[in-house]
């Protein structure tokens, strides 16, 4: 059962508000606030019904208006037990603490609006996350993928999807700031490229040589496609329109699975590597740090795991009593 976001913005205003101060003054993605809208969505719907999915839509605004007319009324144990719900029924203890998140922050909101006086969220234990390394492939096996002369058709397509792998591997950015790259980001005589990261902040990448040249041919060949309908966007659909996050996924596991049998095999795979091979060959943690746009040093700390890990398989390879 679902009530439409557009719904809940007319009726409620201040869910309205919350939303345009995620936007403008958090500065959260597109995608976060989405996820967020989402949350407060389930959690009101389910806050009024108790799970009972037997309400009618319009039975349903009516309560969640009630309650949002009386936002002081929701308690600790209403959240606990919505929390408790989202446990029982599989859903992953990252979820649950984006979820927690949200809440957590749709309240101090509402104290610093005055609407509320505490926040039921602010003791709200979140669920451990369990520790798990990224998952990369190696370096030679995607060098040698980039490499090849009879994987990437001799197409605007092929030379398009080459520079999708190029371009994630060789500077480490997002599936999100992929697709948001436009035309005048790349500067190809200062060899970098400006990216639009999380919370609107933008960051200076250098590139290449191989991949400066990968972006001029396909500069060209873009141009010379005289697509009817020119996007601002740098990478771009075989028809000229703007690329999308499914189209980049399905182009990288399509050309990963010719390297890896591994299940994962998206975007953020390359990103991963591309960390774990600057670390690999003795780059400061701190630039790393600055390449991959972490608000954090905690953040990217977490390749160090796999460095550590390469270098007691090397070990067990190379001493004489391992």
């Amino acid at each position: 059962m679902y009530i439409h976001i557009s719904e809940w913005q007319i009726v409620f205003m201040v869910l309205s508000r919350f939303i345009q101060y995620l936007q403008y003054e958090k500065r959260f993605s597109p995608h976060t606030v989405t996820a967020y809208q989402n949350d407060l969505n389930q959690f009101f719907i389910y806050t009024v019904t108790c799970g009972n999915k037997t309400l009618d839509s319009d039975t349903i605004i009516t309560k969640v208006e009630a309650l949002t007319s009386d936002l002081t009324s929701i308690t600790y144990n209403d959240i606990r037990e919505w929390i408790v719900e989202l446990m029982n029924h599989q859903q992953t203890a990252k979820t649950v603490n984006r979820k927690i998140a949200t809440l957590r922050t749709f309240f101090k909101f509402l104290i610093r609006d005055g609407i509320i006086n505490n926040n039921p969220a602010s003791k709200i234990q979140a669920p451990k996350i369990p520790k798990r390394l990224p998952v990369i492939i190696a370096e030679e096996k995607i060098i040698s993928l980039l490499s090849s002369d009879d994987i990437f058709e001799n197409s605007f397509t092929g030379l398009r999807d080459k520079l999708i792998i190029e371009l994630l591997f060789g500077t480490g950015i997002r599936l999100a700031e992929l697709v948001g790259l436009k035309e005048n980001d790349i500067d190809i005589h200062a060899l970098t490229i400006k990216v639009l990261g999380k919370r609107n902040k933008e960051r200076i990448i250098p590139i290449n040589s191989e991949l400066k040249h990968l972006l001029i041919a396909y500069q060209e060949l873009k141009k010379n496609q005289y697509f009817d309908n020119n996007s601002l966007t740098f990478i771009v659909t075989s028809k000229g329109t703007s690329a999308y996050s499914k189209m980049i996924y399905l182009i990288v596991h399509k050309y990963l699975s010719h390297i890896s049998t591994q299940d994962k095999k998206s975007p953020h795979v390359l990103r991963h590597s591309f960390a774990t091979s600057l670390l690999n060959h003795g780059a400061d943690l701190n630039a790393i740090k600055d390449l991959l746009g972490h608000a954090n040093l905690s953040a990217t700390q977490i390749y160090t795991h796999n460095s550590v890990e390469r270098l007691k398989s090397i070990y067990k390879l190379a001493h004489p009593k391992a």
